[in-house]
């Protein structure tokens, strides 16, 4: 049963993310100066990011049902959770900060003429 609380927290936060675009949900991003922010396209960046939270959502999701399922193996699926979640947790974070997905277009053009 504990294990529905964090999913439904990821879920609300992903929704918030991405189709109310509050961005000071996103650590580091709202730490930045108001110059650095400027670098940043909103719409992509909360895109993204609120998808992130909602494949951490499926990711928590298995977890609850499966500690349910797999009762007498709590420890296990506990185990195999956790490991998927950072691994999405990495794969999230490589992706979003490579190739300037979230970079405003004439900023991106800049960075490739230097």
């Amino acid at each position: 049963m504990y294990f529905f609380i964090p999913t439904a927290i990821l879920f609300i936060v992903g929704w918030f993310v991405k189709n109310r675009k509050v961005t000071w949900l996103i650590s580091g991003y709202n730490t930045l100066s108001n110059v650095e922010k400027e670098k940043y396209d909103i719409d992509k960046l909360c895109y993204y990011f609120g998808n992130f939270m909602y494949i951490l959502t499926l990711v928590s999701l298995a977890i609850a049902i499966s500690s349910f399922i797999f009762e007498d193996q709590l420890d296990l699926v506990i185990w195999i959770g956790v490991g998927v979640f950072l691994v999405v947790i990495v794969l999230g974070i490589i992706f979003l900060n490579t190739n300037n997905r979230v970079m405003k277009e004439d900023n991106h053009k800049s960075n490739l003429d230097r």
